[in-house]
């Protein structure tokens, strides 16, 4: 029996895991090449640009999803997707971004430029791509190594990044800001999630402690 968390396991699941996480990239480019069925409507490069934005913010949040899970149901073997998980959240971001500055800007400096000096949400969405860089950089075994401690204090800034992806989402959008909520709903059980839990762990490291002490008065 394969058991969960072993090499085999992973060799036999990743492949179509990562299948499932091109699939909406692939649907999005077969209906930007026109085929009938993948249809992006009379706009399509809004609908890319906010369809692969939307799925980069998706993934962002499914990567945050694993630890809390792997606290709750105690399956260890989760991690092994995170990293997967992260840099797909990458890949549609780049795509997202691709789509803004060669689709809709014509690669036109100056006025993407004044585009991101007049639209606050911009800015913020570029400085969480600039953000999500390093950790995309860093996220190989080899840079877990070299780095140590300081891998795990650089990448706590995705609850950064996700945080300011959510808000990018939530001013972009002019009229219908239920969608934008949701996330921010979401973004906000997770965190919330791993502050109690952070707060657990520090009440039994202080727990011990307060004991010694009682015994030596």
């Amino acid at each position: 029996m394969l058991r969960p968390g072993t090499r085999a396991f992973f060799r036999l699941t990743k492949p179509p895991v990562f299948i499932l996480c091109l699939l909406p990239a692939a649907a999005l480019v077969a209906g930007a090449f026109g085929l009938q069925a993948f249809s992006l409507g009379t706009d399509p490069v809004a609908k890319l640009l906010h369809q692969f934005g939307l799925w980069g913010l998706r993934f962002l949040l499914a990567t945050l999803t694993i630890t809390p899970l792997r606290w709750l149901t105690h399956w260890n073997w989760l991690i092994g997707y995170r990293r997967m998980l992260g840099l797909f959240a990458f890949f549609y971001l780049t795509l997202h971004l691709s789509t803004y500055l060669v689709l809709d800007q014509g690669l036109n400096l100056s006025r993407i430029g004044a585009d991101i000096v007049k639209r606050p949400y911009i800015t913020i969405g570029m400085t969480a791509y600039l953000m999500l860089i390093p950790l995309a950089v860093t996220s190989t075994k080899g840079m877990m190594r070299r780095l140590g401690r300081r891998w795990q204090k650089l990448h706590r800034m995705v609850y950064v990044i996700a945080t300011l992806g959510v808000w990018h989402f939530y001013w972009q959008v002019k009229q219908d800001v239920r969608e934008p909520l949701i996330y921010a709903g979401l973004l906000g059980i997770l965190l919330g999630y791993r502050y109690l839990h952070y707060l657990r762990r520090k009440r039994r490291r202080s727990a011990p402690s307060a004991q010694a002490l009682a015994q030596h008065r």
